[in-house]
């Protein structure tokens, strides 16, 4: 019941590589890598019923994912979010079957802890004794949460102008916090420089290979917590990808060891429309994505101008039968407004936008009435600017 990683595969070279061994990106090419597991090893102890016996959270998914020591995971009570129907709001935008994976929930409030849980103790198994990421926010406070966790340093760059409670997280958990007058294309820049400068290892999204496996345990639930049905639709906020190039993964090792049938989900990336790199390249019928100029959106983590695992997205989108859509800010804040007002609760500009996705693709009829969709709440709202509110009465008593 432990790791059955045997390989690193290279995402777009396919060439393989040694699993015990600190890696980054694939040398042959600067693109990503993939771990790969000895499957039917894992289908022999990874059954629906030893899945039932065992303690809640992501590490109950040890035999597909990296870390063969255990001693090196620091568990903050990361994985396992609630998957909930939101009847009145999908009623208002005619989804009945919606429902929202509340990420949000995790130790951070982001999707974020799962990624970084998995990074940071697999590569301090291997070695690594200090880390670094570029981050829009949420990133860089899951990483000094768990580096802290587990008592190594970290260093976190952000832009100057990322959420004030995501400086605060990074700080506060001790973290070495550098503000960059740009975007994350820029921190993630200055932050391979400062690697370079220290050995600290850098965990720039698809950078390494293990933040991928962390994410990968939202597709792993997803399926466990639908009887091993995949929904019809998984509506997905996109920067860099991480998460959507995940469960796809998921889904494919969970049906090589027999959990579930071939059936797939349709997949939906959504960017706002002032940073729709992989939008553009899905509707111009690109494999890459072209860097998007002069990026901006309120909501900071879809600010992501280029994305390395671009292709791996597109991919995915495609072989799902898949599409992306972009939304306007108006879109998300009107969106964010609707989902608080109808019982979604206080949701991120991120979720708001994958919400205005899903009901302009209800709108044009791609998604249908009947269908079970899922959004994925990637962080809670409570980590952003608050939307500008009206006038409010103030009484004295």
């Amino acid at each position: 019941m432990h790791s059955t990683l045997t390989a690193f595969e290279g995402g777009l070279s396919g060439r393989q590589y040694p699993p015990d061994q600190l890696h980054g990106v694939d040398p042959e090419d600067g693109r990503p890598l993939l771990a790969r597991y000895d499957l039917g090893a894992a289908a022999t102890t990874l059954t629906a019923e030893a899945l039932a016996g065992r303690p809640r959270g992501l590490w109950r998914w040890r035999e597909l994912l990296p870390v063969r020591d255990l001693r090196f995971v620091t568990d903050l009570g990361e994985g396992d979010t609630p998957l909930v129907m939101v009847p009145r709001l999908g009623r208002h935008i005619d989804v009945p079957q919606l429902q929202l994976k509340l990420e949000g929930l995790n130790p951070t409030g982001s999707f974020k802890a799962r990624g970084m849980a998995v990074a940071v103790a697999r590569n301090r198994e291997l070695g690594a004794s200090a880390f670094i990421v570029p981050s829009a926010g949420n990133a860089g406070g899951a990483l000094a949460a768990y580096a802290a966790a587990a008592g190594v340093p970290a260093t976190v760059v952000m832009p100057v102008d990322a959420p004030g409670v995501n400086k605060a997280e990074a700080v506060t958990c001790g973290a070495d916090l550098v503000l960059v007058r740009g975007l994350i294309s820029d921190c993630g820049q200055l932050a391979r420089r400062i690697a370079g400068d220290t050995g600290a290892f850098n965990l720039a999204t698809l950078a390494e290979p293990y933040r991928v496996e962390g994410k990968k345990t939202m597709g792993l639930e997803l399926a466990e917590q639908s009887g091993w049905r995949l929904p019809d639709v998984v509506v997905y906020p996109t920067g860099g990808g991480t998460g959507l190039i995940g469960m796809w993964k998921a889904f494919a090792e969970l049906e090589a060891i027999g959990l579930i049938g071939p059936r797939r989900p349709r997949l939906v990336t959504v960017q706002a429309d002032g940073c729709a790199p992989i939008v553009r390249a899905f509707a111009r019928g690109e494999r890459f994505a072209e860097p998007w100029h002069n990026a901006v959106t309120t909501a900071s983590g879809l600010r992501v101008p280029s994305a390395l695992g671009d292709f791996l997205i597109l991919d995915a989108l495609r072989e799902s039968g898949g599409t992306a859509i972009a939304v306007s800010e108006g879109d998300i804040d009107r969106a964010r407004r609707e989902a608080g007002r109808l019982g979604a609760g206080y949701v991120s500009p991120e979720t708001a936008a994958a919400l205005a996705g899903a009901a302009e693709l209800r709108t044009t009829g791609w998604i249908g009435h009947d269908e079970d969709v899922v959004v994925f709440d990637t962080g809670v709202g409570h980590k952003y600017p608050a939307p500008q509110l009206p006038d409010l009465r103030v009484v004295d008593v």
